[in-house]
């Protein structure tokens, strides 16, 4: 078990009716803010007037962006700087998924920066200031609600690249699983592949003896398996919408990868190129990808790690050869994102032929994948997508 830092500074208010203390959180910190949301659900749920609302009443001001996208583009981003720049806005207001929570943690960041906010992207390094960001989460997914992660996207050069800073962590979250029963059957199942994804990326690392970190992980993958399928055949099921929503901010908040060994993600780095390049839902581009990348990385070095899913997270005999607990539990894997949560099963199913799949491979292996759980070259993330193609 390796040494860990384990420090989450953002304050979660969560349950039914929390977002009544939102201006309370925001009023002492700032009087004008941005409000960042998307294409305009947040208006249809009742979230957008009844933050308006709440803004007004707690006498802060503020300055709208809307219609960020999902993966949320650059452009979004530049807006928003602009927006904040010249309007002197002290804080950001975002109401909505991971892309509306991203954008605004992007815009925070890149305020005190002066050149292209691209370069925040490329070198955290360069983030030294942030203002400070409360957010309104209506969809369980990314954790970006709890962490110090965003990620953005930049169409004209087909790169996704993820900013991470300290400094962008939220200062006060809002999770009331009520603002996501109107998320539909697709967007649950896209987000419970992420979060579990999430859990996967450090799960599989072959650190030993972090017993309590695997712990928290199996339950919180179990909890996906129940919650996810029931969330998506009942859309009103507040019990499997409420653990979602907090097993989201959990699987990625820190507390999944403490003492693990902190590798580069190769899921994420291959399906962010997925979505540069052809805009598709990162989680469910995650699960396409994610069995592919179990059978390659599957040999005597890992198998162990695999049995221990089998076996904790499936319930598969423990007396049966690792290797056909390993193919078992993979197996389970591949019939819950995709039969069960009815995800596409192969990059063919998003209309993803080989045309870009050598510079794909080419970029995700520059995501530092040659120090992965299992190190990857770009002809090893090649024969990955592959793979996906069947």
């Amino acid at each position: 078990m390796n040494n860990f830092v384990f420090h989450t500074p953002t304050k979660i208010l969560f349950g039914k009716g929390q977002v009544e203390s939102l201006g309370k959180e925001v009023a002492p910190i700032a009087k004008k803010v941005l409000l960042a949301y998307g294409s305009g659900s947040v208006k249809k749920i009742g979230l957008y007037d009844k933050t308006v609302s709440i803004l007004k009443e707690n006498g802060i001001e503020f300055v709208e962006l809307s219609g960020i996208e999902p993966n949320p583009k650059l452009e979004s981003v530049v807006e928003g700087v602009k927006l904040c720049r010249e309007n002197k806005l002290q804080a950001i207001v975002a109401i909505g998924g991971g892309s509306v929570i991203d954008c605004s943690k992007a815009i925070s960041a890149a305020i005190g920066y002066d050149g292209n906010p691209w370069d925040l992207l490329l070198d955290g390094s360069l983030i030294t200031s942030a203002i400070p960001i409360f957010t309104v989460l209506t969809l369980s997914a990314t954790g970006t609600e709890m962490n110090g992660n965003a990620v953005i996207s930049n169409m004209q050069t087909n790169e996704k690249k993820a900013l991470k800073s300290p400094l962008v962590k939220p200062v006060c979250s809002v999770l009331d699983p009520e603002y996501t029963c109107t998320v539909s059957p697709w967007q649950i199942a896209s987000g419970t592949a992420d979060i579990i994804s999430h859990i996967f990326e450090v799960y599989f690392s072959l650190v030993e003896g972090a017993k309590v970190t695997d712990g928290i992980s199996e339950t919180l993958l179990k909890v996906c398996i129940e919650y996810g399928e029931k969330a998506y055949n009942n859309p009103d099921d507040y019990e499997a919408r409420a653990n979602l929503m907090w097993a989201s901010s959990l699987a990625i908040n820190g507390l999944t990868a403490a003492g693990k060994g902190g590798e580069p993600w190769s899921c994420h780095a291959m399906e962010h190129q997925l979505s540069a390049y052809y805009d598709i839902t990162h989680g469910a581009g995650l699960a396409t990808v994610t069995p592919s990348w179990f059978r390659f990385i599957l040999s005597d070095k890992t198998v162990g790690k695999f049995v221990s899913y089998g076996v904790n997270v499936w319930g598969i005999d423990p007396s049966l050869d690792p290797f056909e607990i390993a193919n078992k539990a993979i197996e389970k894997t591949e019939e819950f994102f995709f039969d069960v949560l009815k995800l596409p099963r192969t990059l063919k199913d998003y209309g993803i032929d080989e045309t870009h799949l050598a510079d794909m491979a080419e970029k995700a292996a520059m995501e530092g994948l040659d120090k992965a759980i299992i190190p990857l070259t770009a002809e090893d993330v090649l024969k990955i997508y592959k793979d996906c193609l069947e």
